[in-house]
C-alpha cells in the first residue's frame, strides 16, 4: 500500500493537480492538509472520478484536513481525546476545535492527518496552543498505541516543527526568536519518540525539506524546512519498505508550498507468507 502526506494549501486551487499526481505516482491513500474549504466546497468530483472515497473536515476557509484512499475508509474520528480549541483573545477549557485532525482506519492501518498550528511567534497566544496541541496529542497516541498494540499507526502531516538544526535551510528562521525551531517546539515533537512512533522516513532519506516559502526565491536557493512528517508505530514501521520527498511537485504551475511525502507499505503477514509453505505432518 502506498500512502502519502501532502499540505496542499487550498485544494480548490490545486485539485487538478493533486489527482492528477495521484495517479501518476498511484497512490492508494494521501492525507492532506490545509485544503481551505468546507466538505460542500471540496472539489470531490475530481477525485471520485479517479477512484478515491474521501472523508473531509473542514469549518471555514482556514485549515482542513482530508483523507482521500482507494480502500473503505472507517473509523472516522475529527478530533483525538484531549485536543484543545483555539479562539484568539478567549480562554479556557471549552473553546471551539479548529479542523486540524482527522482520523481514520484503511485497511487495516490507523492514519491520522494533521495540521499542527503554526505558533506565530514566541510570545503569541497561538504558541502555547501549538505546545498545548502537541502534548495532547502525544499523550492520546500512548493512549491509542496501548488500546491496539499490534495495529499499524501512523500520524502524518505538517508538524510546523524543524525538529533538528539540518532541516533548516531557511535563513528567516533565527534560533530563539522564531517558531518551528525553539526548544520547547522540538521537545514536543521528541515526546512522539518517547511514546512509541518513530520517523519511518528520514532513516531512507536523511537529507531534504519539504516546505519552502513563496517569498524571496526560497525554492530556487534550496532554502527550506523540512516540518512535513511520517511518525509511525513499530509493526508501522516494521511494513515500510521505501520512502521519499516528491521535491519535483514544488516546480510547475501553481504549486502549493509543501510537498508530498510518501511511504510504501508491505501489510503481508507472516501467516500469509506461510500459506505457499509446504505442510508437514509429524
Amino acid at each position: 500500500m502506498r500512502i502519502a502526506t501532502w499540505n496542499v494549501n487550498s485544494i480548490r486551487a490545486r485539485a487538478g493537480r493533486v489527482v492528477d499526481w495521484l495517479v501518476r505516482e498511484d497512490v492508494d491513500v494521501l492525507a492532506m492538509q490545509e485544503i481551505k474549504c468546507k466538505p460542500e466546497q471540496f472539489p470531490a468530483e475530481r477525485f471520485e472520478e479517479a477512484g478515491y472515497d474521501l472523508a473531509i473536515h473542514g469549518l471555514n476557509q482556514w485549515n482542513g484536513v482530508a483523507i482521500a484512499s482507494r480502500y473503505p475508509i472507517e473509523e472516522l474520528a475529527m478530533s483525538f481525546p484531549g485536543m484543545p480549541g483555539f479562539l484568539k483573545g478567549q480562554e479556557g477549557p471549552d473553546l471551539p476545535l479548529e479542523a486540524r485532525a482527522l482520523g481514520a482506519t484503511i485497511n487495516g492501518v490507523r492514519l491520522w492527518s494533521l495540521y499542527v498550528p503554526n505558533g506565530r511567534t514566541l510570545d503569541d497566544p497561538h504558541y502555547a496552543y501549538k505546545l498545548d496541541w502537541l502534548a495532547n496529542l502525544a499523550a492520546s497516541t500512548r493512549d491509542e498505541l496501548t488500546a491496539a498494540p499490534d495495529r499499524p499507526l501512523a500520524l502524518m502531516g505538517d508538524f510546523n516543527v524543524a525538529p533538528l538544526d539540518s532541516d533548516v535551510g531557511d535563513p528567516s528562521f533565527v534560533p530563539g526568536l522564531s517558531t518551528h525551531i525553539s526548544p520547547p517546539e522540538r521537545a514536543a515533537f521528541a515526546e512522539f519518540a518517547t511514546v512509541g512512533l518513530q520517523d519511518v522516513v528520514r532513516p531512507r532519506i536523511p537529507e531534504g525539506y519539504t516546505f519552502w516559502d513563496y517569498k524571496q526565491l526560497r525554492f530556487p536557493r534550496n532554502e527550506g524546512l523540512r516540518i512535513d512528517f511520517v511518525l509511525g508505530s513499530q509493526p508501522f514501521a516494521d511494513a515500510v519498505t521505501s520512502a521519499r520527498i516528491d521535491r519535483n511537485e514544488r516546480k510547475g504551475d501553481a504549486p502549493s508550498d509543501h510537498v508530498p511525502v510518501v511511504v510504501d507499505l508491505d501489510l503481508s503477514s507472516d501467516d500469509e507468507d506461510d500459506d505457499d509453505r509446504p505442510m508437514i505432518f509429524g
